[in-house]
């Protein structure tokens, strides 16, 4: 792969920013995905977001067939195969984008860019009065946005100086070193904090980490009074045993700081990511679960004296 110049250390790769999503804190929030993860989880909906450097991706139901792209890139890293998929020596890219510039159908995609903390905080605060008044604010989701905490910290910083009260929410995996939590924690109003498997082993099988940071990071957020919410997500004959469930609930016992458990449905979204990508996913081809299984799983938690939700819906700011 060719040498990606190093990125201004005031910058961060950024991956998306959504405004009017209701699934990522209370009320209406802009959420604001950082590129680049510890954890690769098999079940990954975004697999574009785990990579700490950008990805090119080729949309061939976008193409044009125009060829505009192929003599825009300065390396020679992009060719065209029979049927005009395109291919990509990853020996040559640089990802600086040259391609996707000149794609006039947006079917060459430059995953990720990097921004500074003014230019991501114009686009949030496009939204701010609907956000605000929906009991909403600023989401930082992934990725994993710790991965690049002294960022993540001052967009926090600078969004909450703008009016008192803006309520800042981030998502995690909770895989990072805790004086990265130390960086943003006093600037954070709630976390979203995900919990995959509670077996040592199995959740390094499934993710490619072990899970004893992510356990030892939420008993110290919950030991400081940090406000949690535990997400969950459920995959089919995965982590959604009765034995796994029983543990998760006696973890989340011991965490004084949580308000509630929400389990996440899997609907197998990061299939097409993966193909974007050239990879196979490595999940098998189970089913997304029916209703009576998410039902008896939130049954099960309810009964050992958790609120669960099902879906990550906004709740209501208090």
């Amino acid at each position: 792969m060719a040498q990606i110049p190093p990125p201004d250390p005031a910058t961060a790769l950024i991956f998306d920013i959504r405004s009017c999503a209701l699934r990522d804190g209370p009320g209406l929030r802009t959420t604001v995905f950082f590129k680049g993860c510890p954890l690769h989880c098999l079940w990954c909906g975004n697999p574009e977001s785990q990579a700490r450097r950008p990805d090119l991706v080729w949309l061939k139901e976008r193409c044009l067939g125009c060829d505009l792209c192929l003599p825009a890139c300065p390396r020679g890293a992009l060719g065209a195969e029979a049927g005009g998929a395109r291919r990509l020596d990853p020996a040559r890219c640089d990802y600086c984008g040259a391609c996707a510039e000149q794609c006039p159908g947006e079917a060459m995609n430059l995953m990720g860019r990097w921004m500074t903390v003014t230019e991501v905080l114009a686009e949030v605060m496009k939204d701010a009065l609907a956000s605000e008044a929906s009991g909403g604010g600023l989401t930082l989701s992934g990725g994993e946005p710790l991965a690049q905490a002294d960022f993540a910290a001052e967009l926090l910083r600078c969004y909450r100086h703008g009016e008192e009260g803006r309520h800042t929410t981030v998502e995690t995996c909770g895989d990072t070193p805790w004086h990265h939590f130390q960086k943003l924690a006093g600037e954070v109003d709630l976390f979203l904090y995900d919990l995959k498997h509670m077996d040592p082993d199995e959740h390094r099988r499934l993710t490619g980490r072990s899970n004893e940071q992510i356990l030892e990071n939420a008993q110290r957020l919950a030991r400081e009074g940090r406000r949690m919410v535990i997400r969950m997500p459920l995959i089919p004959g995965v982590n959604d045993g009765t034995d796994n469930l029983a543990a998760t609930a006696d973890f989340v016992r011991s965490l004084p700081g949580v308000e509630r458990i929400e389990l996440l449905p899997y609907h197998r979204p990061g299939e097409p990511g993966h193909q974007r990508l050239g990879r196979t996913s490595a999940m098998p081809a189970s089913p997304a679960f029916g209703p009576d299984r998410m039902a008896w799983a939130r049954r099960f938690l309810e009964g050992r004296g958790f609120q669960v939700q099902v879906g990550g819906q906004a709740a209501v700011k208090e």
